[in-house]
């Protein structure tokens, strides 16, 4: 060890006349001194600060040798020593609470985020049930981390909750062959984003669009509470007061804000882009048969990433022993939907 040879030169003082001890020591001290003049901190090693702690606790005059750090800094390491000492030692012993499984601490973390209205009784009451025995105070500790201090439902789980209850309308503008606009007016659920009712015209009205409404929703046995649209000019007095005859409730978007009605631009977009992209409408008649064969399957065929890869009319899954896979062209075969026949 490096303290060694320091020992080893002790002894060998012992045994040393006075005046080669006291010419030694001068020695030593020149060099000590350029030592301090040319490193600011000499570096000690671990072994070297337990040499002088050993020695501060055999010699009482060690300060007066003591000359690359001060005394208080050595009796700073014997303090430290001291408590790292009873530190390890009582460490030796496990007390306090056992730690928890991590897969009951994800467990845990997955409640509270999952539901936000729930308290630490809740979730404990959950793990419970399941088999896990965790104290009401270690799930609030973990609920803490991910939760805030006033938890609630998040905005994703408020418009969930209110899908059922909300409808959007709204009019897109196709070209035929000769050039004539043709206004068609889409009426869509935002439940299963499933579009209830169509039609189209040359000539869109306040009347004609009114009775649009009507027809959507007498014809489905569904009446929503809100009705979310633009601010189109189309949408008249008459517009106005026909709906809420109706009980319900219109969700105007500010103006120039088409993300405010999210679903039935994504509907309308969807419809451009898999069917009057690939087509051009001949006439008005035209127009309306390409209009509902893509109807039918958008909502008895497509599948939305949004509604767990299904479609509006949600379909089965067929198991794999139900047959062979046929396809089923949609719009002469712009489109398919495959299923399985026996």
């Amino acid at each position: 060890m490096p303290f060694i040879p320091s020992f080893v030169a002790f002894f060998r003082t012992l045994t040393q006349d006075r005046t080669d001890l006291v010419l030694d020591n001068l020695a030593l001290r020149q060099q000590l001194a350029v030592l301090q003049r040319s490193v600011k901190h000499p570096k000690l090693l671990p072994s070297d600060r337990l040499f002088w702690v050993l020695l501060s606790r055999t010699w009482k005059n060690w300060r007066s040798s003591m000359t690359l750090v001060k005394p208080a800094t050595v009796v700073r390491w014997h303090r430290q020593a001291f408590r790292v000492f009873w530190k390890r030692k009582s460490q030796s012993v496990k007390k306090g609470r056992p730690r928890i499984l991590p897969e009951i601490i994800r467990l845990i973390q997955r409640m509270a985020r999952e539901n936000p209205t729930w308290g630490e009784e809740r979730i404990q009451s959950e793990l419970r049930l399941l088999g896990y025995e965790v104290a009401d105070s270690t799930v609030g500790q973990y609920m803490r981390r991910i939760r805030p201090p006033h938890p609630s439902q998040n905005w994703l789980t408020f418009l969930r909750n209110h899908l059922p209850l909300t409808a959007a309308c709204d009019f897109f503008v196709v070209p035929t062959l000769s050039f004539r606009l043709l206004f068609c007016f889409v009426v869509l659920s935002h439940d299963r984003r499933r579009i209830v009712h169509f039609n189209v015209t040359t000539s869109p009205s306040v009347e004609w669009t009114a009775q649009q409404v009507v027809e959507a929703f007498t014809a489905n046995a569904l009446v929503p509470r809100y009705l979310v649209r633009d601010r189109n000019g189309i949408y008249g007095a008459f517009f106005r007061r026909r709906v809420k005859n109706m009980g319900i409730e219109e969700i105007i978007t500010s103006r120039k804000s088409p993300w405010q009605n999210p679903y039935a631009e994504r509907v309308i977009g969807s419809i451009r882009r898999e069917c009057f992209d690939h087509l051009i409408a001949l006439s008005e008649n035209h127009f309306r048969r390409c209009m509902k064969q893509y109807v039918r399957y958008y909502n008895g065929s497509r599948t939305h990433c949004s509604l767990h890869r299904n479609a509006p009319i949600a379909r089965a899954v067929a198991p794999v022993s139900a047959g062979q896979v046929i396809a089923i062209p949609h719009l002469s075969g712009l489109h398919h939907e495959y299923r399985r026949a026996a």
